[in-house]
């Protein structure tokens, strides 16, 4: 009679055990292949992203932007032949290099606006290299075996129903909470595609207002913004690999602790990808 109570305890036991492993295993192990995908999205250039949207913005910049650009270029050079005129007490003191000079500033600014879309575009492959190298040292140190995985679930065999029940319930809380994490995670690395392709989109206008001093200033914090973007991609890797490396090295000794700690970092994590953006315009000092 007491065998049949010993080999129903027995079951729930391997059931809540079962249970605990699978959410300390979505939890751990699979952080890796979450750094693998988030890795190949933010890796990804904006013609790899999405060829279609690629071509969309490629088609608003040739047949919107650039026609606007030509307009605001055209406007910056009479300004700077303006001044030059101005400067040289109304053409009576000509200088023929200042002409020279300018005729060779016009042609690198109409060269800058025609190609502003392939610099953008340029910024990205470098961030994309980037990001691909911060993936693989990632992956490399982040690593959760499946044997380590057993050795945490084997050290709770000797706990009671009641405990392994609350641990149970603990893990499931967790890892819902980190999958809502990742959803804010997916949305951080779309929202930053997103405005990549805005960014990219417009580049010729920023593009034609360096042909002057005043004016220029717009299109060097354009330029800024855009290496910002490249660096946040960079960002968000590191922030992810900050947390896989700190929650590989918990030792779940207390287990109630340690979930909790997982959970901490979790909700670290998020808030850091939130930050992404303005901290790496902070770095660049773009804004």
């Amino acid at each position: 009679m007491f065998g049949i109570f010993d080999k129903i305890e027995e079951f729930f036991r391997e059931l809540l055990l079962g249970g605990i492993k699978a959410n300390l295993e979505s939890m751990l192990i699979d952080i890796n292949n979450q750094v693998g995908n988030i890795a190949t999205d933010v890796g990804k250039t904006p013609m790899g992203w999405n060829s279609e949207v690629f071509s969309f913005i490629k088609r608003i910049n040739d047949s919107v932007i650039i026609p606007i650009a030509g307009l605001i270029i055209t406007a910056v050079l009479c300004i700077e032949l303006i001044n030059m005129i101005m400067q040289k007490n109304n053409m009576h003191d000509t200088d023929t290099f200042e002409f020279f000079k300018y005729i060779i500033k016009m042609w690198i600014a109409v060269w800058l606006v025609s190609h502003a879309f392939e610099f953008s575009m340029a910024v990205f492959d470098v961030a994309q290299s980037m990001v691909n190298k911060a993936a693989g040292v990632i992956n490399t140190s982040a690593v959760v075996s499946a044997d380590q995985i057993v050795q945490m679930v084997d050290t709770l065999k000797e706990k009671s129903l009641g405990e392994l029940m609350t641990i149970l319930f603990e893990t499931s809380l967790v890892k819902v909470a980190i999958q809502g994490i990742s959803v804010v995670v997916m949305l951080v690395v779309y929202g930053r595609m997103f405005e990549i392709y805005v960014y990219s989109s417009v580049s010729a206008i920023p593009f034609a207002t360096m042909g002057n001093r005043e004016w220029g200033q717009i299109g060097a914090n354009y330029i800024k913004g855009l290496f910002a973007l490249g660096l946040q991609g960079l960002i968000l890797m590191v922030c992810l690999g900050i947390y896989a490396v700190l929650v590989k090295t918990i030792n779940i000794s207390d287990i109630h602790t340690s979930i909790f700690m997982i959970l901490g970092y979790a909700i670290l994590l998020g808030l850091m990808m939130l930050k992404s953006g303005t901290l790496a315009k902070s770095v660049l000092s773009s804004h």
